[in-house]
């Protein structure tokens, strides 16, 4: 072989090295170009899913909220309903003590037993929740009871307070 020949065939398998060479780095860069797009299509729906988790969050908290609002205004409704209560029974018992004729005791007993009938005569269905408290003072004994309906507005609370005697 002469060196012409010889020097042929190497710069025949440089050009052949160099060819193979750009051939893998475009496969190569179009293979990283590949894993970029599939990465930023999983970006893309990890950003939707996190914008999704946002919004429902974002709705749990409202309806907590308005949880929230309606338990205060049930609470709230039923502290006013209670005072009405109070009042009309001491407008009762009041009533009671200037007729010569009635005894405020008795009158408060009724009042409460009237009260308990008008409340307990609408509520012949399961859902309500009855509670009961009972507490001790130096000089009183109390009781509380006080039930709540399905919706957990107060249909009853009856306080009954007597005094302690030395045991």
């Amino acid at each position: 072989m002469s060196t012409g020949a010889i020097i042929a065939i190497v710069i025949g398998v440089l050009i052949v090295l160099a060819l193979l060479w750009f051939v893998a780095r475009a496969g190569r860069n179009r293979k990283l170009e590949s894993r970029r797009v599939e990465a930023r299509e999983i970006r893309r729906e990890a950003e939707v899913g996190s914008a999704k988790a946002d919004r429902t969050r974002a709705e749990a908290d409202a309806q907590a909220a308005e949880a929230r609002r309606q338990e205060a205004l049930a609470r709230e409704r039923a502290a006013s309903a209670d005072e009405q209560h109070q009042e009309a029974r001491e407008r009762h018992i009041e009533a009671a003590r200037k007729d010569p004729d009635a005894d405020p005791d008795q009158a408060a007993a009724e009042f409460d037993q009237q009260r308990a009938t008008r409340e307990t005569a609408g509520t012949g269905d399961d859902q309500s929740v009855e509670h009961y408290e009972r507490t001790s003072d130096s000089d009183v004994d109390r009781e509380r009871r006080f039930e709540r309906d399905e919706d957990g507005d107060v249909v009853r609370d009856e306080t009954y307070e007597e005094p302690r005697t030395n045991r």
